[in-house]
């Protein structure tokens, strides 16, 4: 039944086109083994059929999970809710009020868009994981994803159910502003090839090259190509020694991972758009990506705190940077991070791009940071100490058990000298600041963020002190908030400012602590 036609007030089913598409991936997964039986005359063993049938049995699965969610599941707009009933052993009936939708984002891998089907994700703003924080509708006809997200996007809440049906040959003023929303306000950055470079030096590289080559060894060898042989035959293995053939295999791995990488890169982001756009209540900043599988992520302005850059270490010599919104209403712990607004870039374009969607405000980024008391690099290196002594009491163990050899013990040195520069680099990284109506905070050694929250966001303050700390006169302020992470801290501030960090970064928390204290001295 197409949602265009049908009343607010009936429950409808999802599109059946999914268990379709479902069996014809079925059929597909079992072509290679046609070819390879059939037409290339193959005789397959038992460990190579197996891996196909156990395709089979996955996408078979699939289908039969897609066909009973189909049977069980069933949804409707009324004119003041969105309703989700699913579920076979334990029913579930959900609900969300339709003013307090905050987001409605679409998806469609590969398989939905040649069925021509979409699945909308309908958010209320929860912090909670996907799966509770949001009603999923998978799959919709892809006319009927659009004419819902339109009728979920009316200003209109008080209509009559009539009211929700959109006439083909009649465009509803709702329809209109619908329409206007999807116009850009404002584009603050499109897709450039170039990104590529900032995004394939990734440790993923060797687990999706992994993937590749295992994948690419099965099927060579069900086409008994002995690939063992190949390689072996390939190079003088005994005259380069461990040490060449470990160096070649890395590098070679690595390769296959970076192409890996950028079809990855070109496949995600193809497309990618970051635009302002008006929303039901106000405007929204909306994401727009991918070439087999599109998605469609709206984030509502009101509810954006601030923004977190983060510079990973063994990538921050060529600028690479995430850029991430720091909001309320989306689970930092997906897959797909829909908190970030830009896939990997240079240091520079994340600080524009976050200039611009601030303005006509100054950049809190662009402000100096206060440096940390060198208590704090000392803190860095005793722990970088403590650290050196406990590994070179494990090697020293496993020398006198004659597990690893005496020359070892050079090994200690080295990684005390590793320690310590990693101690000197994480204490370059610290800062603080409060300009404007933004809190800043710099930390971190392995990634290097620098957190700018409003100060209007921070729910509670923390002062704390370790008890190595309290010996050097250090403490760490944590600014606590209901978005992102839930928490930002800025540590080992001098205790003499730390108070005065926690007063601006939170104003009129800390008035009532700081009038009892300064009775009590008097």
């Amino acid at each position: 039944m197409s949602t265009q036609h049908s009343s607010a007030a009936d429950w409808q089913r999802l599109s059946g086109r999914i268990i379709w598409v479902d069996l014809a991936q079925i059929v597909i997964t079992q072509l290679p083994l046609v070819i390879a039986i059939w037409v290339m005359g193959v005789s397959l063993g038992a460990g190579q059929l197996w891996p196909l049938v156990g395709l089979a049995a996955v996408g078979l699965i699939g289908a039969v999970g897609d066909a009973i969610r189909w049977l069980v599941t069933r949804y409707r707009v009324t004119p003041t809710y969105v309703e989700l009933k699913t579920g076979v052993l334990f029913r579930r009936h959900r609900s969300i009020q339709r003013d307090r939708i905050r987001s409605i984002d679409t998806e469609a891998k590969l398989r939905h868009r040649i069925a021509g089907l979409r699945v909308v994700t309908i958010g209320a703003g929860q912090q909670a994981t996907a799966d509770e924080a949001a009603l999923e509708l998978d799959a919709l006809i892809a006319a009927d994803a659009g004419a819902l997200r339109q009728r979920l996007l009316s200003t209109e809440q008080g209509h009559s159910p009539n009211s929700d049906v959109l006439l083909e040959d009649e465009e509803t003023p709702e329809a209109q502003a619908a329409t206007d929303r999807e116009v850009p306000l404002q584009v603050f950055a499109r897709f450039r090839p170039g990104w590529v470079v900032y995004n394939i030096f990734n440790i993923w590289a060797y687990l999706v090259a992994l993937g590749l080559v295992g994948g690419g060894w099965w099927i060579l060898s069900t086409l008994n190509i002995d690939v063992a042989g190949l390689l072996m035959a390939s190079f003088d293995w005994a005259s380069i020694g461990w040490i060449g053939t470990t160096v070649i295999v890395v590098i070679a791995v690595g390769l296959v991972g970076m192409l890996g990488m950028t079809v990855d890169f070109f496949t995600d982001f193809w497309k990618f758009e970051l635009s302002r756009v008006r929303g039901p209540e106000s405007t929204e900043l909306r994401t727009s990506q991918g070439l087999f599988t599109t998605r469609e992520v709206n984030r509502d302005e009101t509810r954006i705190r601030g923004f977190h850059i983060s510079q990973p270490l063994f990538w921050r010599w060529m600028g690479v940077t995430d850029t991430l919104v720091i909001t309320t209403g989306l689970s930092l712990w997906s897959m797909t991070q829909p908190a970030a607004i830009l896939p990997r870039v240079p240091l520079a374009l994340a600080r524009e791009v976050t200039a611009d969607i601030m303005a006509p405000e100054a950049s809190p980024f662009d402000a100096p940071l206060t440096k940390h008391p060198s208590a704090a690099l000392r803190r860095r290196l005793w722990w970088a100490t403590v650290i050196t002594l406990i590994v070179g009491a494990i090697l020293v163990v496993l020398i006198i058990q004659e597990v690893i050899a005496l020359e070892m013990l050079w090994a200690i040195l080295g990684f005390w000298l590793f320690a310590l520069a990693g101690a000197f680099v994480a204490y370059r990284a610290l800062g603080h600041t409060i300009t404007g109506k933004y809190l800043v905070v710099r930390s971190g050694l392995l990634n290097r963020s620098t957190v700018a929250l409003k100060t209007e966001a921070t729910s509670t303050i923390v002062i704390c002190e370790s008890l190595f700390q309290r010996r050097l006169g250090l403490q760490t302020v944590s600014a606590m908030t209901a978005a992102g992470y839930g928490g930002y801290d800025a540590p080992d501030l001098a205790r003499q400012d730390s108070l005065e960090f926690a007063t601006q970064a939170a104003p009129g928390f800390l008035d009532e602590f700081l009038e009892d204290e300064a009775r009590s001295n008097t």
